[in-house]
């Protein structure tokens, strides 16, 4: 699903709270702190879009991600009484990680609310960079009203994740930084949840880059942006449940919401079997790690819902690389089942010594690799004299799949493909 809008719509540059100076500042303010993150050239996107496709790994970043460049812009420009007195932040991961490293480089204590169900290994990491980690019921929207709460009653400054002026623009160093580096970019794909990156990177990328193009993508299962953009108003999504979690906000921000509909041309949402086939392609081409929210670029492009640009090159931004390894294994799983690689066949067999040898002699003969061998005899309207079989299979792609199925019906068995 698409979105779009033309660049400039509702305002001009002049009115912005956020200018290219305000993210040139923050680019010298925070450049000790933070890293100057590759972009490295994907030949396969490439070949798959018809122009060159360079990738941003801010998954590199310190922290794994592009957060640490807001949080240490905030948290550079706050005075010795406020660093005492302590920041807090409400995130599902990416953000309190970076708030956390940021208060420990300039000295200041970080409290950080987190959903309960975030996962285990950006809390651990936030631990680990010495944040005090406050677990809370609900998602983002119920850890930033306990944020607001906590730094109301403790006198500490609130980090917001996206909707502060100081943040926008520590993120927009992000396509400073492509700008230098990538002059002939001219579309910019960006992962966008609250807001802050999509609209930093944008306002950046204008001020720099000649007919540059930049689109936000959403996770579909997370999607506020689209309704909000057409109604002129924030809108909130109903769920927040995907594997992108690091961009699930269900509300624009009062600040991001007039930047993205003044400066992005055009926001597009992608599934999570789509991001998932993404991660795949990232790990296996690239050799990277990212998490769903920072791959969503990359599903944007692999299934074709951005347009290349007549000449120059395009850009994704690999936002981030917090992810568990129990969440990436399932993501693989759904990525590889997602692009016919994988597949689970149910059949049945005689209920005889050999029968089931004979099944995965003809799997072995067309080539497909043998993940996992289930009986099924429970619960089925099966002869005494027959078993139920679940294959789970590892294949080259549906048309290697369809080959399997074809050659197993051909010798008999009945053939059901579980989904």
């Amino acid at each position: 699903m698409a979105v779009g809008h033309p660049a400039g719509a509702g305002g001009t540059a002049a009115r912005d709270p956020v200018s290219l100076a305000d993210v040139d500042a923050a680019g010298r303010r925070i450049a000790h702190v933070v890293r100057r993150t590759p972009l490295l050239g994907s030949g396969e996107l490439s070949r798959r879009v018809g122009a060159p496709v360079l990738l941003k790994a801010e998954n590199l970043q310190v922290t794994g991600s592009f957060k640490a460049r807001g949080a240490s812009n905030v948290l550079a420009q706050l005075d010795e009484e406020r660093l005492r007195a302590g920041v807090v932040a409400a995130s599902a991961g990416n953000h309190a990680q970076g708030v956390a490293f940021a208060a420990s480089r300039f000295g200041a204590r970080a409290v950080l609310l987190m959903p309960a169900g975030a996962p285990l290994a950006k809390i651990a990491a936030v631990r680990g960079y010495g944040g005090e980690v406050r677990l809370v019921e609900g998602g983002y929207d119920e850890a930033q009203a306990a944020a607001a709460e906590a730094a109301e009653r403790e006198g500490m400054t609130l980090v917001h994740a996206f909707d502060d002026p100081r943040v926008v623009a520590g993120q927009g160093t992000v396509g400073l930084e492509i700008a230098r580096e990538a002059p002939e970019v001219r579309l910019l794909v960006v992962p966008l949840g609250g807001g802050g990156l999509a609209t930093g990177v944008a306002i950046a990328a204008k001020a720099l880059l000649p007919g540059v193009r930049v689109i936000g993508v959403q996770s579909a299962a997370c999607a506020p942006y689209p309704p909000s953009l057409a109604a002129h108003r924030p809108i909130g999504a109903r769920s927040a449940n995907t594997i992108c979690d690091g961009i699930a906000v269900k509300q624009p921000g009062r600040l991001t919401l007039p930047l993205v509909e003044r400066h992005l041309d055009g926001v597009v949402t992608v599934t999570d079997d789509q991001v998932a086939q993404a991660m795949v392609l990232l790990l296996e081409r690239a050799k990277l790690v990212v998490e769903g929210a920072g791959a969503v670029g990359v599903a944007a492009i692999m299934h074709g819902l951005v347009e290349a640009p007549g000449e120059g090159s395009v850009c994704t931004i690999l936002s981030g690389g917090n992810v568990d390894a129990a969440l990436l294994q399932e993501c693989i799983r759904l990525g590889e089942t997602a692009a016919g690689r994988r597949m689970v066949l149910a059949t049945v067999v005689p209920d005889r010594p050999g029968a089931l040898a004979g099944l995965l002699g003809v799997v072995a003969e067309r080539g497909a690799n043998v993940l996992g061998v289930e009986h099924l005899r429970d619960g089925m309207d099966l002869h005494v004299r027959e078993t139920a079989i679940q294959l789970v299979l590892e294949t080259r792609g549906r048309e290697h799949g369809r080959e399997v199925v074809a050659a197993v019906e051909a010798e008999g068995f009945s053939v059901r493909l579980e989904h």
